[in-house]
């Protein structure tokens, strides 16, 4: 099965497993009315038998979630939390999403992206968070909180403060001479993978999730759509973006084709902490894995940069960041007041183990101190402080939350794949990406 039609595969169980749990939603009760759910919840507490959540979470329960779960059970022994690990790609969704539709144990979860989250808010299975009156969660997190709004509510909770960046190899840069950027665009970027490269099969590899960031950056603040209401898929800038990686992928050789990573399905953090490749483009759960020198034994100090821009300038520019790994309660969980006693005491410090894995709280009541420690834990001296700290607290550029809709990731996707597989040209993929999207709007007008 090709990439593409395997990828249209997924897409096509997920719309049907969505679409089969709506229709039976509609023949029940409300479910985002608690008093029913929680019942059960309050008779279990009352028998002296614990009641026990179960919480979903893409992080690898050894980079922070089982100590906090363990932290939890120790301290409350009437409520017990188990943590179900699922992968942040379109088949770990897929599970989570059939799970709570098929109505196994799902109590919390974490969303990574609001189009995510809000079509589970649209399958009736996250709690709007409105009918507790004991959180105020714009205070808590500050302004950046309401780009997680789904129709004007929460229906999770943002916890973390959420980096994105260029993690490289300083002491690459410093034999090449090259100074860590504060401030640089990706032709710059561009000219630094050439120099870099030297030895390396590559001078820079890519996270697939922030892959396609370069064109929401821009895109999050002039509009996905004109004043006319039309596609702004044919923005120059997405043309930027296309033209230079093709450019580092068939010119330069600097950059793995894309094929050649989908297919291989290419450790990109493996392949950065072995030397292998100088600068990497991902986020901040890089430190799960550069902390663990067990699995991933590095000799060089790591730097970071700030993702650069597609062109000269900072006034209008935007970097993806914000808040991240939104933790919703399952609109059918039978315990729903006890995931939100679970949910308050985790934003506002129990999560603190999560930073060993670069998730560092959001909550203005947690204990940074204590976050910073796990962060770095004994391997403070690997790292380039002054950079690490610039991209994760000092950098002031403005940040965005992705809330694009999943149907106009996929489409935009599947065209820019055929652009880097050689299969259409640059003209036609942005015809067919606008063509697309043009379709979609018309067929979601409200």
């Amino acid at each position: 099965m090709s990439l593409l039609k395997k990828k249209r595969w997924i897409a096509g169980i997920t719309v049907l497993v969505l679409l089969t749990g709506l229709i039976a939603g509609c023949g029940g009760k409300d479910n985002n009315s608690s008093a029913s759910n929680n019942e059960s919840a309050s008779n279990g507490g009352k028998s002296g038998k614990p009641v026990t959540l179960k919480m979903w979470g893409g992080v690898p329960p050894e980079s922070g979630p089982q100590q906090v779960i363990d932290n939890w059970n120790k301290e409350h022994p009437d409520i017990q939390i188990e943590y179900v690990r699922f992968v942040n790609d379109d088949d770990g969704n897929l599970k989570l999403d059939t799970a709570m539709i098929t109505g196994q144990d799902v109590d919390l979860y974490v969303n990574y992206t609001v189009s995510q989250a809000a079509k589970r808010v649209d399958s009736n299975l996250a709690l709007d968070l409105s009918q507790f009156t004991d959180y105020n969660i714009d205070e808590k997190m500050g302004a950046d909180a309401a780009g997680w709004k789904i129709k004007d509510k929460y229906y999770g909770l943002p916890t973390t403060k959420s980096s994105y960046f260029i993690a490289l190899n300083k002491d690459a840069l410093d034999a090449a001479k090259l100074p860590v950027p504060k401030e640089w665009t990706w032709d710059e970027l561009r000219e630094y993978a050439k120099k870099l490269k030297g030895s390396h099969q590559y001078g820079f590899i890519q996270n697939m999730e922030p892959f396609v960031d370069p064109i929401d950056s821009v895109l999050s603040q002039e509009g996905y759509t004109k004043a006319d209401g039309t596609s702004n898929l044919d923005h120059p800038l997405v043309k930027k973006w296309l033209e230079t990686l093709n450019a580092m992928m068939k010119e330069d050789k600097t950059t793995p084709p894309l094929g050649e990573q989908l297919t291989s399905k290419m450790p990109v953090e493996q392949v950065f902490l072995s030397g292998d490749a100088p600068m990497l483009n991902i986020g901040a759960w890089l430190l799960r894995s550069s902390n663990n020198f067990t699995d991933y034994p590095r000799n060089f100090k790591i730097a970071f940069a700030p993702v650069p821009r597609l062109v000269d300038g900072a006034d209008k520019y935007v970097s993806r960041g914000g808040l991240g790994d939104y933790i919703s309660i399952n609109a059918k969980s039978k315990h729903q007041k006890e995931a939100w006693e679970f949910l308050k005491w985790y934003a506002d410090g129990g999560m603190a183990p999560m930073a060993a894995g670069g998730r560092l709280p959001a909550s203005k009541d947690a204990n940074q101190d204590d976050a910073l420690k796990n962060l770095l834990a004994d391997k403070r001296d690997t790292y380039d402080l002054d950079s690490l700290m610039y991209v994760m607290f000092d950098n002031k550029t403005p940040t965005y939350v992705r809330s694009l809709e999943q149907e106009v990731m996929d489409l935009r996707a599947q065209e820019y794949e055929k652009y880097f597989l050689g299969a259409q040209t640059l003209e036609q993929t942005i015809d067919a990406m606008v063509t697309r999207h043009n379709t979609f709007l018309k067929q979601n007008q409200k």
